[in-house]
């Protein structure tokens, strides 16, 4: 009796063994299987600020998996050494070509100046720079008050909208967001991205008139066409028009139609027309037929 429980427990633990055995084995292959699936890629171990040249230090390296790893990673700080950061990197992000500048490239603002732009930088002040809301990246059109050569004897100014959607690259010397409120409002220049063709209007409209930086929401990329405003048309007013609500775009604004004006009637000096005259009475003679009496008309 004894014997059979010996038997039936070391049956019961060699099976468990060799269960164990396939499970550990089974276990090893999947975890080399997962190891020989795995890339290195390099994050940023601190947070790199806009423009700054990148050093090894601040990076490190992790692992992912092949199919989710992004396109344009690097396996080694070394290949990112020299490389200067075109967007702000948070810790721990992961560092792609796109956050680059080119390879060559020198830090500060010459770094974040795309290919076929440039930078132009203008004098501000606590209203033309909307009072130090103006950050880099934000988008602004530009609008100038200027006497043209036609009116330069009567000196009537005109303001007109001359570049839009223009992205901000610096204010001041910061091509970050500045530290905290008061660096903002003592900032007296704000740098423009800006195309040559842009950088010739921009300059002749600094010289000869006034400039206001406009801010416009970020995701509003369309083209508006004006007119212009010169003091006859300031002083026509303007209809009142619903306030949209915060960082809505103008199609979900509600449209307002236009008031139908009440036009008067028209006014005429004819004289207004004579009632027709009266037709004279007819002539009529009495008859008595019988016990019956009438009238007769003549013609």
């Amino acid at each position: 009796m004894g014997n059979k429980r010996l038997l039936f427990v070391l049956a019961g633990a060699l099976a468990f063994g060799l269960l164990a055995a396939v499970s550990v084995s089974r276990y090893l292959s999947g975890a080399q299987a997962y190891a020989k699936d795995l890339n290195n890629v390099a994050v940023a171990k601190v947070a790199i600020p806009v423009g700054t040249k990148i050093i090894p230090e601040q990076i490190s390296i992790v692992q992912f998996p092949r199919g989710s790893t992004p396109d344009g990673t690097f396996d080694s700080a070394e290949k990112l050494a020299g490389r200067v950061a075109v967007v702000n990197i948070a810790a721990r992000e992961t560092l792609t070509d796109t956050k680059l500048a080119p390879v060559g490239s020198v830090g500060g603002l010459s770094a974040v100046i795309p290919e076929g732009y440039r930078a132009m930088t203008v004098k501000v002040d606590d209203v033309v720079g909307v009072s130090g809301f103006i950050m880099p990246g934000s988008l602004v059109d530009v609008v100038v008050v200027i006497v043209p050569a036609e009116k330069a004897l009567t000196q009537d100014p005109i303001s007109k909208i001359v570049l839009q959607n223009i992205k901000v690259l610096a204010n001041g010397q910061n091509i970050d967001h500045p530290k905290d409120e008061r660096e903002a409002n003592t900032v007296r220049a704000v740098t423009l991205q800006v195309t040559p063709e842009q950088a010739e209007k921009l300059a002749l409209a600094s010289t000869e008139g006034k400039l206001q930086l406009v801010m416009r929401n970020a995701v509003d990329q369309d083209n508006t066409e004006t007119n212009g405003v010169n003091k006859r048309v300031l002083l026509g007013g303007e209809r009142a028009q619903p306030v949209p609500e915060p960082g809505s775009m103008k199609s979900e604004q509600p449209k307002t139609e236009p008031r139908a004006s009440r036009r008067p009637r028209p006014v005429t000096d004819a004289p207004a027309a004579k009632p027709a005259a009266a037709a004279p009475p007819r002539a009529s003679v009495e008859m008595i037929e019988g016990a019956k009496k009438r009238n007769v008309d003549f013609p």
